[in-house]
């Protein structure tokens, strides 16, 4: 939780509430990850927003599903097998969190987390967080 915390404050600003402002929620997703035995290999924490409380329109304009057609992956095989390309599978853990979103969003500061310095405050996110309407497009 500490690991994810400080990536969490690294890429945001602890901010005074603008007038006006709804700052969304956030909750922390706990999952454990299991090797092939089945024992936990280790535990996952995450913070995400509650992106649910997001209004079309006031809090987002579009929405967006990074999902592949099968005719693309078709098409990329086709091509790599006539050329003789080599295809690897990267996986990027942390993809979602990279991408700059355009809009003004302001969150609550982590349950259990909060500044005791300033407990009022919130943050005003520079990148993508996890449960955002439009994490997936940034």
């Amino acid at each position: 939780m500490h690991e994810e915390l400080e990536n969490f404050e690294r890429n945001h600003d602890l901010v005074e509430p603008p007038p006006n402002c709804r700052p969304i929620g956030t909750k922390w997703v706990f999952k454990n990850e299991q090797g092939e035995d089945g024992m936990v290999v280790r535990n996952k924490a995450r913070l995400v927003a509650q992106g649910f409380c997001q209004k079309e329109g006031i809090d987002y304009e579009e929405t967006f599903a990074p999902v592949v057609r099968l005719e693309a992956i078709r098409i990329l095989l086709a091509f790599a097998a006539s050329k003789g390309f080599k295809l690897q599978q990267m996986n990027v853990k942390s993809a979602f969190l990279n991408g700059f979103i355009e809009e003004e969003v302001y969150v609550r500061q982590p349950p259990s987390f909060e500044s005791a310095r300033f407990p009022d405050r919130v943050y005003k996110l520079r990148k993508a967080l996890y449960g955002l309407k439009q994490a997936p497009r940034a």
